[in-house]
């Protein structure tokens, strides 16, 4: 199973996700291991068989396993601190804001991979989970470190149609089984 594989199985219906999930994945600015941790990551918080067998099977092509670990620990932690910080943020109440959130999130400080890899990917998953919080967070230390608006909308993107394909094939799914 690869990302071709993927592109594939899309309905026409969805062809514009078919086109920028092979743009997304074919002319990116991110470095190799940027972009396919980018992929594997999301895919993960899709929850999607199909777009995680692709994604994985394609992304062990180009990550290290140290790399392909540390995506899916970017994964881990953000279906945790997502719901966490987007809960206490969407409560109204900044009290919370201001409590411990006694989680442990050791990997966010050693990732396995360079800082700068984990932040995007944890900024790609929190896009995924819809977390405010989490995604003006780890913007900021990406722009703190460097990284440019435009990489930061590219792991956006990535995030957006990866999610996307997830979405289209899982309803495709549902609706055979009718």
């Amino acid at each position: 199973m690869s990302i071709d594989s993927l592109k594939s199985a899309l309905p026409s219906y969805a062809k514009d996700i078919k086109l920028n999930l092979g743009s997304v994945t074919g002319t990116s600015q991110l470095s190799e291991q940027q972009l396919w941790g980018t992929v594997l990551a999301t895919a993960l918080a899709t929850r999607s068989a199909q777009v995680i067998a692709a994604a994985s099977a394609e992304a062990g092509d180009y990550l290290s396993a140290e790399a392909f670990e540390a995506a899916k620990s970017a994964a881990a932690i953000m279906a945790m601190n997502n719901v966490y910080y987007r809960s206490t943020h969407l409560i109204g109440d900044e009290t919370y804001s201001t409590l411990p959130a006694k989680l442990r999130m050791s990997v966010i400080a050693k990732p396995g991979v360079e800082k700068v890899d984990f932040e995007l990917w944890c900024l790609a998953v929190s896009a995924v989970n819809g977390c405010g919080r989490c995604l003006e967070s780890h913007e900021k230390v990406l722009r703190e470190a460097g990284m440019s608006r435009e990489l930061v909308q590219e792991a956006l993107r990535i995030a957006a149609v990866v999610n996307a394909t997830a979405a289209v094939l899982e309803a495709e799914k549902a609706l055979t089984t009718v």
